[in-house]
Formats: C-alpha cells, sequence, structure tokens
C-alpha cells in the first residue's frame, strides 16, 4: 500500500507493447531516410527500459512507433495486453519539446486529458493536483504555461501523463531541460507511479544517469535497436570492434614511448 492509499500492484510480465521488424522510412527514392530499421522487441508490465544513442539514432521514431502516434512502413507494431480502441487511455507519452497548451493552467493541462476520457471535473481537478504535488509543482497549479521555465513546463507534461494512470509510460528525454535534482525527482515519481500501476516504463535519454535508474538498457545507432541479449552475431561484431579499438590505442602508446626515447 502507497501513501496515498493506493495498492502497489505486482508486475504480470504481460506484453504491452510488441514490435516484430517494425521500420519507419519518410521519404521515397534517393532522398528517402530509414529512420528505425526492422526494430523486434517487447515491453511487458512492469518493466523498466532506457533507450540510449546519440541524437538522430531513431530513439524518438521508435517511442513513436510504440505509442501509435506513428505507423511503421514495414513489419508491425501490436498491443497485446492493452484495450483495443482505447490506446490513448493507457499509453502516457512525455514529450521532448513543449506539449502544454498556452491558454490553460498548469492544473487544467495535467486534467485536460482525464476530462476528455470522461473523468468527472472534481476528481480529474484533485488527480492532476495530486500529480502536481508528488513533482512539488502544486504551487505553479494557477500558473499559465509560458510563466513556467522550460524545466517546470517539462515537469508538469510529466505530471499530465501520470495524472491518467497509464499501463505504458514512453517518454522521450523527460528530464533533457532539468537540472540534476529536477531530473532525479522526475526519474523517481515515474518509477514510484509505475510501480503502483503495474506499468512499464520505457524512456530514452543521453544521460547515463538516467539510464542507470533503469534497469534494462537497450541502444540504438543509425536506426539500429540492439537489445542487451543480442545476436551472436552483432556480439562478435561489438567484440571485434572493442579488440580493434583496444589494438589502436596499445600501438598509439608504443608508438609515444618509442617517439620518446
Amino acid at each position: 500500500m502507497t501513501a496515498n492509499g493506493t495498492e502497489t500492484v505486482t508486475p504480470g510480465g504481460e506484453q504491452l507493447v510488441v514490435c516484430t521488424d517494425a521500420a519507419r522510412t519518410y521519404g521515397t527514392g534517393p532522398g528517402a531516410v530509414v529512420a528505425v530499421h526492422g526494430a523486434s522487441c517487447a515491453v511487458t508490465a512492469g518493466a523498466g527500459i532506457a533507450v540510449v544513442g546519440p541524437s538522430g539514432s531513431g530513439k524518438s521514431t521508435l517511442l513513436h512507433l510504440m505509442a501509435g502516434l506513428d505507423r511503421p512502413t514495414a513489419g508491425r507494431v501490436a498491443h497485446p495486453g492493452l484495450p483495443e480502441g482505447s490506446l490513448p487511455r493507457h499509453i502516457g507519452v512525455v514529450f521532448q519539446g513543449p506539449s502544454l497548451l498556452p491558454p490553460l493552467t498548469a492544473v487544467e493541462n495535467v486534467a485536460l486529458p482525464l476530462r476528455i476520457d470522461g473523468v468527472a471535473q472534481a476528481e480529474a481537478d484533485a488527480r492532476a493536483f495530486a500529480a502536481l504535488e508528488e513533482l512539488g509543482l502544486e504551487a505553479l497549479a494557477s500558473k499559465l504555461p509560458d510563466e513556467l521555465s522550460a524545466g517546470q513546463a517539462q515537469r508538469v507534461a510529466v505530471a499530465r501523463v501520470l495524472a491518467r494512470r497509464p499501463r505504458l509510460i514512453l517518454a522521450d528525454e523527460p528530464t533533457g531541460q532539468l537540472d540534476r535534482e529536477s531530473a532525479g525527482q522526475v526519474m523517481g515519481v515515474l518509477l514510484a507511479a509505475a510501480a503502483t500501476l503495474g506499468a512499464a516504463v520505457l524512456v530514452s535519454t543521453h544521460d547515463m544517469r538516467v539510464a542507470d535508474a533503469l534497469p534494462t538498457r537497450w541502444s540504438m545507432a543509425d536506426g539500429r535497436l540492439v537489445l542487451p541479449d543480442g545476436t551472436a552475431e552483432e556480439d562478435r561484431a561489438e567484440e571485434d570492434r572493442a579488440e580493434e579499438r583496444l589494438a589502436g590505442k596499445r600501438r598509439a602508446g608504443e608508438r609515444q614511448e618509442r617517439e620518446a626515447r
């Protein structure tokens, strides 16, 4: 039982989203850009996954495919553990850029998706304020987005997702605009909410401190997803590259020694 009286859900391990050779290409012909190459993976209830990789590696596109915000141009993305026809209610997305509606206050922004879901106004407001409070933002509830710093606005966006109590939380660089303390707070709240809901959290990030807060790490490079238990061929290729780098460093060191003599 948590402090707010809700029960902690034990993860059932059901698959919430499954990608099977999912690919996304933008454009056609010589100018076509492949953002994601044939990714195959599954996210189960209760999972905590960090997707790491440089900018432009395809992390955001993969999250958008999983969220149903974009469609694969090849392969398939399915949500076997979520009710059909109501994915937005069960998938919470924290976007990388600004996503608050300018005319609405912070608490109104957080409550809006709940009202769209048919939640009564009083309950929606109470859940919205509670989510803001968990992130230390209760004093900003009546502020408009243009009265918030970039970091505060990002935390309000996280609160908006958590207030909806999703089964799958997809966060695209959620701590990118936050200082270290705020980033730690956001990750703590995300993980605590996931434990309470029995939800899965998948976070794309450049920050290894954020990645270290999650038990599983996937990586992306040039649109290709590599899971920790990659194929033997991938493992051998990575080992070969590592050996080549090490041999290069040794040769450079030996050369410097000879020159020093």
